[in-house]
C-alpha cells in the first residue's frame, strides 16, 4: 500500500509542477502583451502625450543679461503690483473663518452668534477688548480666528457683524 501512496504524491506533485510552470508562463505572456500594448497606447495617444508633456514642462527659465526677456520682465515690474482684491465685508470674513466656533451652540466656549447672553459679559468688558482677543486670540481661538491673512479691518468687520446680530 505504501508503494501506491509514494505514486500517488508523485503523480501529483508532476501536475501541481506543470500547472504552476504553465501559470507563471501564462503570467509573463501577459506581462509581456501589456508592456506592448500600453507601450503603443501612451506613445499614439495625444491626451496623455499632452498630460506628460504638462508634468515635465520646466518652472522657469533662465534670463541673461541684457536679453529681451529681462527688460520685459523689468517693464512689468515697474509698472506696479497688480490690483488687490477688496477687503473683505464682515458677513464675509464670518462665513470664511468664524463661523465654525461661533455658530450656535458654540464651540470650546466661543459665544454663539445672536446669543445675547453668551455676548454681555464681553461686551460689558468693553469693545476695545472684544477687538484684541478677535486680533490676538484668547483661550481656544487663534490669532484671528486663524486666517491670519485678514487685516486687521477685516477681523474688526466681522467683530461688527457678530455684534450686530447681538443687537437685533
Amino acid at each position: 500500500m505504501r508503494g501506491q501512496d509514494q505514486q500517488f504524491f508523485d503523480t501529483f506533485m508532476l501536475v501541481v509542477g506543470i500547472l504552476i510552470g504553465v501559470a507563471v508562463g501564462l503570467f509573463f505572456l501577459a506581462r509581456m502583451i501589456a508592456i506592448e500594448t500600453q507601450g503603443q497606447y501612451v506613445l499614439s495617444d495625444p491626451t496623455v502625450r499632452a498630460e506628460i508633456d504638462k508634468r515635465i514642462e520646466p518652472i522657469g527659465q533662465v534670463i541673461l543679461m541684457g536679453s529681451e526677456e529681462l527688460a520685459a520682465a523689468a517693464a512689468a515690474a515697474a509698472a506696479g503690483p497688480a490690483q488687490v482684491a477688496a477687503p473683505l465685508t464682515g458677513p464675509q470674513v464670518y462665513n470664511q473663518a468664524c463661523f465654525a466656533c461661533h455658530t450656535p451652540p458654540g464651540v470650546g466656549g466661543a459665544p454663539p452668534l445672536g446669543d445675547a447672553a453668551a455676548w454681555a459679559p464681553r461686551i460689558a468688558q468693553g469693545r476695545a477688548l472684544i477687538d484684541q482677543h478677535a486680533l490676538n486670540g484668547l483661550n481656544a481661538m487663534p490669532a484671528k480666528g486663524g486666517r491670519v491673512d485678514l487685516s486687521d479691518e477685516e477681523i474688526i468687520g466681522a467683530v461688527d457683524y457678530m455684534l450686530e446680530q447681538v443687537e437685533n
